[in-house]
């Protein structure tokens, strides 16, 4: 925990999903991923790095389904294996942090608005928005429909707007130090966030 979240006095907290509220995908699911994209498993740092180098664009809308895994593979996937993609990808990203949850629906009830910024393509906030945990959140904020990601400042200023609140009393947690960064630049506090959700739980319980 760094210093600035043990500071007294919290009006809101700003929280990402990937790797905070949501589970980091699991070997087998980046495995069944590869494998429905026709991507030989014994190279699957090659598969990851395609995946990703093209996934902020993805992320901010600036790329199609379509189009996004048509720069992933190489070439056109089709209509059956773009939907089978997109159902891999989805199940990559929707495991959630059990105790996690608990430690925010423990902050909804003490009254401490939470709300998410998230990148995250259109398909995938879709699915989150019918998740019960995403009834914690006062609002949720999806650089999809933002069409900006995370760390671009635009991105921070949509949750900040909707917090109300003065920077300096809004924490907001991620599990990357960069957003992290970008974020204390902007004048909030920050947890970046480990995976152990006693930090987020002794952050959260900041007397007020």
């Amino acid at each position: 925990m760094t210093p600035t979240t043990a500071q007294a006095g919290l009006d809101a907290v700003i929280l990402d999903y990937n790797g905070v509220i949501g589970l980091q995908p699991t070997t087998g699911q980046w495995l069944r991923l590869a494998r429905t994209a026709l991507w030989s498993e014994d190279d699957l740092p090659a598969f990851q790095h395609a995946f990703w180098s093209a996934r902020s664009a993805y992320d901010a809308s600036q790329l199609s389904d379509l189009a996004y895994w048509a720069t992933v593979l190489g070439h056109h996937p089709g209509a059956r294996r773009l939907r089978e993609l997109r159902d891999a990808d989805t199940d990559m990203w929707t495991s959630t942090d059990d105790r996690v949850v608990e430690v925010l629906y423990q902050a909804h009830e003490s009254g401490l608005p939470l709300v998410l910024l998230s990148n995250a393509p259109r398909h995938l906030s879709d699915v989150f928005d019918r998740h019960p945990w995403r009834r914690l959140m006062t609002h949720a904020f999806y650089s999809a429909r933002l069409q900006v990601c995370k760390p671009d400042p635009a991105a921070y200023q949509h949750a900040m707007n909707a917090t109300g609140a003065d920077p300096h009393r809004v924490l907001f947690v991620d599990d990357r130090s960069d957003n992290c960064h970008a974020a204390r630049r902007l004048g909030l506090r920050t947890l970046h966030y480990t995976g152990r959700p006693n930090d987020l739980a002794a952050a959260l319980q900041s007397p007020n």
